[in-house]
């Protein structure tokens, strides 16, 4: 950086001469001001010229020019210094501020530099907020704008999917079964034999009909049929097993099922 870029920007720096720290005191922290190292420090001031010609401070109320007055003191921690324009012994304009910390002095900012870093802050603060909102947001011809976040991704594969249970058959087509099962019970009706009185009928013993068949000639496709059907509702033979165990169940009754 240029030492011009480094005058005209005085708030970024400080300066601090650690030989000076043991003494300083009201008496000799414009003495530690007016170190030819300090770069917040004007050779054209007055107290350059008092300082010359080994006059007191009084002096300085009776000259018209930049100089430097002790504003505050806090000893031995915190002083302030102020740059003032005199025009007059009544009439000073105040040109800067600075002040010493344990020794390291620092310029105070004005008010309009203050403003500056907060609104600039602000307005950081603002734009990489929407930076950020940005590269969050997502686009497609075929489903318009939408959100992407990096942190539900990161929990989504973090968390364990849950294995979602496949059942054999949907309500629909259990209901699908069971309309067919009763329209073939209907148009198939079984028939029994009585072996003797009192005795309960046999199922699946073929009888001769009026057109000279069998009331079983379509027995094995009905068998095959069920099963299948059975398959497909129960996913397997044994879960129709357990639901003809339970009771209210019959294997006669094709509606239980």
């Amino acid at each position: 950086m240029a030492a011009g870029d480094i005058r005209d920007n005085l708030l970024g720096i400080s300066w601090v001469d650690s030989s000076w720290i043991p003494i300083l005191n009201s008496g000799s922290v414009l003495d530690y001001f007016s170190e030819r190292s300090n770069p917040f420090y004007d050779r054209t001031c007055n107290n350059e010229v008092v300082k010359m010609q080994r006059l007191t401070l009084e002096h300085l109320n009776q000259m018209v020019g930049v100089e430097y007055i002790l504003l505050h003191a806090q000893e031995p921690i915190l002083f302030i210094i102020r740059k003032q324009q005199r025009h007059s012994p009544a009439q000073v304009i105040p040109l800067a501020d600075y002040y010493i910390i344990a020794g390291v002095i620092y310029q105070a900012p004005d008010l309009g530099s203050v403003i500056n870093s907060r609104v600039l802050t602000a307005v950081h603060g603002i734009q990489s907020a929407f930076d950020e909102a940005m590269s969050y947001c997502r686009y497609h011809p075929s489903k318009g704008y939408w959100w992407h976040f990096k942190d539900h991704e990161e929990q989504d594969k973090v968390k364990p999917k849950a294995k979602r249970k496949e059942e054999p058959s949907s309500i629909f087509q259990r209901q699908r079964v069971d309309a067919l099962l009763v329209d073939l019970r209907q148009k198939f009706p079984p028939k029994f034999v009585q072996q003797k009185t009192g005795e309960k009928p046999v199922p699946g013993i073929p009888q001769k009909d009026a057109c000279g068949g069998t009331c079983c000639r379509f027995a094995p496709f009905l068998v095959a049929l069920r099963v299948h059907l059975v398959k497909v509702v129960f996913g397997d033979m044994s879960r129709f097993d357990e639901t003809l165990s339970q009771p209210g169940r019959n294997m006669n009754n094709m509606e239980t099922f």
